[in-house]
């Protein structure tokens, strides 16, 4: 009986190590997972991008807010749409101000095939005062090679407004730009070679070198091939396993949601207009000594007048009487260790009481003395 009790309480104390195993396991994968980032938020696919494209067109029915006579290029325009139509006029001897000359621009996604539509923005040219309420003219859209990949035409949509009266005015936003939400239309897609590639390239949003590697071991590891390489800080070359030639959308969807942990540089962020600072996570500071502390000076003027007696025919005699106080505020010399973490030096500044426009001039400090192992960047 007494050995079956002690057979049963090590059995017990088995389950009870796997639990605490599978229980370490479980937070050790979970915080795994939230360091890691997936490969497509930090990776662009070389050949896989937008097109910039742009245009010149005409809002018509605005109220009065179009351009004035001095827009001349407004006025040519107008008549030579209107030849176009079968009408001859002179732009000399004619004036509109519901009509306004704009530049048209659009981003064309990739893979972008004919009759996707996309949005679209106008921006005035001339002395429109507002674009508000008017619509966008049949205009082509062409890329960076002069052909025409799309043409834009409907509704302007502003995201502000304009008012005013005889002796006030009112204005939210820039109401001389808006958006057409899906008024362009692709004419003509743009040639892509991706389906008949046999390798990729992974470019990175913010080279490095460690990051690179690692996303090379994570695709290597993956695919337990060595099919990824480095050729530089920014560039990841994969060949596409032979089981993927005709699946290329499936091989690259299982890279883009493999999970690497990217290195970042050591980086310390300050912007002196608005007193901003960001200290980023691998920080270190050499054992230094920081002392700061505010001097301030006031003094106050009281001026003493003596006044003669009435039909004394005397003078009005001031004597100045000036006090001065001088306040120097008593700060304690705090000693920062060698390789002192970011939580280490935010405790040592919130310990000195410091605002963020006293942090600027204490990290500044900080890069002369050679003691922030860092790169200090100010805005």
């Amino acid at each position: 009986m007494n050995q079956n009790t002690a057979i049963s309480q090590n059995g017990g104390r088995r389950r009870l190590s796997l639990i605490t195993v599978s229980c370490l396991m479980l937070i050790f994968s979970m915080t795994t997972s939230v360091l890691a980032v997936r490969i497509k938020d930090i990776v662009e696919i070389q050949g896989v991008r937008d097109n910039q494209l742009i245009g010149y067109g005409l809002v018509v029915g605005l109220k009065g807010s179009g351009d004035g006579n001095q827009s001349l290029f407004t006025l040519q325009s107008i008549a030579s749409m209107l030849e176009k139509m079968g009408m001859t006029v002179n732009p000399a001897k004619f004036q509109v101000k519901n009509v306004a000359a704009v530049m048209v621009t659009a981003d064309m996604p990739p893979f972008a095939r004919p009759g996707t539509r996309i949005d679209v923005t106008a921006s005035s040219m001339g002395d429109a005062s507002s674009l508000q309420g008017g619509t966008l003219l049949f205009t082509p859209l062409k890329g960076a090679d002069g052909q025409v990949y799309a043409v834009a035409q409907g509704s302007v949509v502003t995201g502000g407004f304009a008012a005013s009266g005889a002796g006030a005015s009112v204005q939210k936003n820039f109401p001389t730009a808006g958006r057409v939400v899906s008024g362009g239309l692709i004419e003509k897609d743009v040639p892509s070679s991706f389906g008949k590639k046999d390798r990729l390239a992974l470019t990175l949003n913010h080279p490095d070198f460690t990051t690179a590697s690692r996303v090379a071991e994570s695709i290597n590891t993956a695919f337990s091939s060595r099919i990824a390489t480095t050729s530089d800080s920014g560039t990841i070359e994969i060949n596409i396993p032979s089981q993927y030639t005709d699946d290329k959308v499936g091989f690259v969807a299982s890279i883009e949601n493999l999970g690497v942990t990217p290195d970042i540089v050591s980086k310390v962020v300050v912007n002196e207009r608005t007193g901003t600072v960001v200290i980023g996570e691998n920080v270190r500071i050499s054992t230094v000594a920081i002392a700061h502390g505010n001097l301030s000076i006031q003094i106050k003027e009281n001026p003493n007048v003596s006044q003669p007696m009435p039909f004394s025919q005397g003078q009005t005699v001031v004597t100045p009487n000036t006090s001065m106080a001088v306040k120097e505020e008593k700060v304690p010399l705090y000693l920062m260790p060698s390789g002192a973490s970011i939580g280490d030096i935010v405790r040592a500044l919130n310990a000195l009481g410091v605002t963020p426009r006293d942090l600027i001039s204490i990290f500044q400090a900080l890069q002369a003395a050679g003691a922030l192992q860092a790169q200090l960047e100010v805005m």
